[in-house]
């Protein structure tokens, strides 16, 4: 019995060896090298992730002949942070297994709160401790830690670029004009107002000269329908019916819900219908929302005729196109 007693009792810690830095001061400056050094090369992980982003170019073949530029731009993008991540891991690793305290440390756990006493004693482990894992002293271990971490945190503001510039007020001007001659889209050819029967819908866009060059993204904001009415059966305030000409009304062709192209006129019911969402809206109503998500009117644009009889926009848009945004939500 006694000695089925002695085979269960604790055996306790076995017998703690020392490591080699832990004895020999040599050992020790050896590992702190080892240490810094693995931080400077996640150091230069991270410049060389900025390199690629910022200095790798992205039409110019030659400067990597082999791999083509954005074959080498990925991959040094992918090279540089799994360098900067990696040795800093590294790094932290053999900082903890070679120079930081080796000792085995028993915290007891309690079910309740701790004595005032053990709480303190707790604080003043914790300061003891942190003096022990000699960041304080080895200031060659703590510029390196601190240059790599740093860098590494430069990465996400690199990556931001990525955003590009700030909007400005392009989410709330177009290209329209005071005196902007409407031309048809296909084909830019100025428009008349007798060009348009009762009930014809044309899509239109601002017309442009010389040089200027019409951008896509100025596409997207531009176009705008044309549809004629018999006068009469407008139901406008006075200000809205001046925006008119002849029956003729315009509207921005981009959904006010999620900026779609607003491309079905019914002609029976004189109601505009957007395919993505089958928002519908009242043309001699102003386009008002009669059915679906969108939540306001589609923009009217105020047109007139200029001295040689083609239509014009009497002023820009007097309010942003398209869907809403953070700076508009109705």
């Amino acid at each position: 019995m006694s000695n089925e007693i002695e085979a269960i009792k604790d055996p306790g810690l076995p017998a703690h060896v020392h490591r080699k830095s832990d004895t020999d001061p040599v050992a020790e400056k050896r590992a702190e090298r080892q240490v810094a050094i693995l931080f400077l090369i996640s150091a230069l992980g991270t410049l060389l992730f900025i390199f690629a982003y910022y200095f790798i170019p992205e039409d110019v073949f030659f400067f990597f002949p082999v791999l083509g530029n954005t074959n080498a731009h990925q991959l040094f993008l992918g090279l540089g942070l799994a360098m900067a991540l990696f040795f800093i891991g590294a790094a932290a690793i053999h900082w903890a297994k070679t120079l930081m305290p080796d000792e085995e440390v028993i915290a007891m756990r309690h079910t309740m709160r701790s004595a005032d006493e053990d709480r303190d004693a707790l604080v003043a482990t914790v300061k003891e401790r942190a003096g022990a894992a000699g960041l304080g002293r080895r200031s060659l271990i703590k510029r390196s830690m601190g240059l790599s971490l740093g860098l590494i945190g430069l990465s996400p503001l690199v990556l931001l670029r990525d955003l590009g510039p700030l909007p400005g007020d392009d989410l709330t001007k177009t290209s329209w004009k005071a005196g902007t001659r409407l031309v048809t889209d296909p084909g830019d050819r100025p428009i008349r107002p007798e060009d348009l029967e009762v009930g014809a819908v044309a899509q239109v866009l601002p017309q442009h000269f010389g040089e200027e060059r019409r951008l896509l993204s100025d596409i997207a904001k531009d176009a705008v329908l044309l549809i004629r009415l018999r006068p009469e059966e407008f139901q406008l305030s006075p200000e809205r019916l001046s925006w008119t000409y002849d029956g003729i009304i315009a509207f921005s062709k981009i959904c006010s819900h999620m900026g779609c192209a607003v491309a079905l006129y019914e002609q029976t019911t004189k109601h505009l219908l957007c395919p993505c969402h089958q928002s519908t809206f009242d043309v001699p109503r102003a386009a008002k929302v009669i059915f679906g998500p969108s939540a306001r009117a589609l923009p009217q644009l105020a047109i007139t005729v200029d001295s040689e009889g083609y239509l014009i926009a009497q002023k820009p848009f007097s309010e942003p196109v398209g869907p809403s945004f953070w700076e508009r939500s109705t």
